[in-house]
């Protein structure tokens, strides 16, 4: 049956064409109509959009009662398939210590040990709770088994919860490779890649690039990592620039990567590395990251103004960002990172599914993927930055209040 979705004091559909007339540059780029209805079939497709007044009829309907209503939040970059805990990690980088990336070895063993059972619930538990924060759609990669295994299994349980797996073998090199990388590199680019493709269980590859860490890997076996994947048929991902400068970004961009993701170090070549792969390459934040490690912000306010690509994710991981909310990043992003409020849900929901290879709009034809705010304006999101006030959408249970 359809359904007449009313009350809508703000409705974001991502679609400039229809914003009203002399409206600002926010309501522009969200294009947003007020007083606003949508209906949606029965299927979970948008049938049709616009101002209540002209609201065609459906079979069942629902007063929103004011509030506004955006696309569903899509988080494109999460690593929920884990174990453990590192809180303790996170103690003493609030008391000086540098992240590093060695705390990952802490979650890899965790994650070995578990069942799959245990694992299987534990991703669950964070799906849900990214869905009563306004998260739709959420991209799961794999990188706490770095065994041929134990990676097979971490993407089997994430692709139960999500289509958008990725296959992040190449995260660190693990302890028992120390003294042999290009050993564990033949053994991600080789067996892993094999076994992961055959099984048809993920849908990209990505690689943490950072030349200045023993942990992760440098331009050179990034490259092998990612020409593999593209010759796999795999689409690309790439950790880059978090620790300090590196060529991450430059190799992501020319070896036309969907994502390049973190860019807290920036060189000006970069930058313009960026802006010419506009349209093939996103670069997506994760500010929650930078708040966890006390690290420098990237300058959102620069590659927005430069013309790249922006998009913003969770990086929900128990090392240096176990937070699964959508909204604190936008909030992040807003204070710290100079993005405007409407740029800042745009990046978390336009350009974050770009990303993904996706469009999210609200408009005919596309998903009816949306998420509710306890307000009456996206404004809210920043606003009343750590109040759990959007949740997604579900089309066939009331909302209350």
């Amino acid at each position: 049956m359809s359904l007449l979705l009313t009350g809508i004091a703000e409705l974001t559909t991502n679609d400039p064409a229809r914003a009203e007339r002399h409206t600002d540059p926010g309501d522009a780029l969200l294009g947003i109509v007020r007083d606003a209805a949508v209906v949606v079939s029965a299927g979970g497709v948008v049938e049709w959009v616009g101002p209540a007044a002209d609201a065609p009829d459906a079979d069942e309907r629902r007063d929103l009662g004011g509030r506004a209503v955006v696309p569903g939040f899509v988080d494109s970059h999460t690593h929920l398939v884990f174990a453990g805990d590192r809180s303790a990690e996170f103690a003493a980088r609030m008391t000086g210590t540098p992240y590093d990336g060695g705390g990952i070895a802490v979650s890899v063993a965790a994650t070995r040990g578990a069942t799959d059972d245990e694992l299987r619930r534990l991703v669950g538990h964070r799906v849900a709770e990214m869905r009563a924060q306004g998260t739709t759609t959420v991209e799961i990669k794999s990188g706490y088994g770095l065994t041929l295994d134990d990676e097979l299994r971490s993407l089997r349980v994430a692709r139960e919860v999500t289509p958008h797996t990725t296959f992040l073998g190449a995260h660190v090199v693990p302890p028992e490779f120390a003294s042999r990388r290009s050993d564990y590199v033949d053994l991600v680019t080789g067996p892993m890649l094999a076994a992961v493709t055959t099984a048809g269980l993920a849908e990209s590859i990505d690689v943490f690039c950072e030349p200045r860490s023993s942990h992760a890997f440098d331009g050179e076996e990034s490259r092998a990592v990612l020409e593999a994947g593209r010759a796999a048929g795999l689409a690309l991902r790439v950790h880059g620039n978090q620790l300090g400068h590196g060529p991450g970004v430059q190799l992501a961009c020319e070896l036309g990567a969907r994502s390049v993701d973190h860019c807290t170090y920036l060189e000006p070549t970069d930058v313009e590395a960026l802006v010419a792969a506009r349209g093939t390459t996103v670069a997506t934040l994760l500010p929650g990251v930078e708040f966890s490690t006390r690290s420098p912000y990237p300058d959102a306010r620069a590659l927005l103004d430069a013309g790249v690509d922006v998009a913003l994710a969770s990086d929900c991981n128990p090392g240096t960002c176990y937070s699964s909310s959508i909204p604190f990043a936008i909030a992040l992003a807003v204070r710290e990172m100079g993005m405007t409020p409407a740029e800042a849900l745009h990046a978390a929901t336009a350009a974050s599914a770009r990303s993904l290879g996706l469009e999210r709009r609200v408009a005919p034809g596309l998903p009816a993927e949306l998420a509710v705010l306890e307000a009456p304006s996206h404004l809210h999101l920043a606003y009343r930055a750590g109040v759990p006030i959007a949740r997604a959408l579900e089309l066939r249970a009331p909302v209350g209040g």
